[in-house]
């Protein structure tokens, strides 16, 4: 089976499904077709890079660009991870969903991305206290026997 390095150095560009939450709301697992180019230089702020952490490939947005890589986390996650340059395999230039094709020029996706960085400070902080609310109340149900349903 071939790696992502391989198919971006023989095809220049590589598309699959995407896969896991990390990158949601704009990539849903399954339904997302991600289409991927190699780098063409250092990528900016916003740009998704896929890039490889140990032997898994991982695809999150760039938040700062830093002298040996990069700060970078998935749209749905809080964390901040430093990847170095040379992880990086690749940058997303475009995607498909529900049969339609989309750039990362296109006005709706630049939209999308200026806003949902752009509200990141305010997610944290309701989501910390939504955690922090959920954490207490736990307990409360469970000694009043409600469970959470699967589904």
């Amino acid at each position: 089976m071939s790696t992502f390095e391989e198919m971006l150095a023989n095809y220049g560009m590589i598309a699959y499904t995407t896969k896991g939450r990390s990158m949601e709301p704009l990539f849903h697992q399954g339904r997302d077709i991600v289409i991927i180019s190699p780098p063409n230089g250092r990528l900016k702020p916003m740009d998704v890079a896929l890039y490889r952490r140990g032997k898994a490939y991982v695809l999150h947005r760039v938040i700062e660009v830093t002298e040996d890589g990069y700060l970078i986390r998935g749209d749905n996650t809080y964390a901040l991870e430093r990847v170095p340059e040379e992880a990086v395999i690749g940058v997303l230039t475009g995607f498909k969903r529900k049969g339609k094709d989309y750039s990362v020029e296109d006005a709706g996706y630049l939209r999308y991305v200026r806003f949902w960085c752009a509200v990141y400070p305010v997610r944290r902080v309701c989501v910390g206290a939504l955690r922090r609310v959920k954490r207490v109340l736990r307990p409360v149900f469970v000694k009043m026997g409600w469970r959470r349903r699967k589904g």
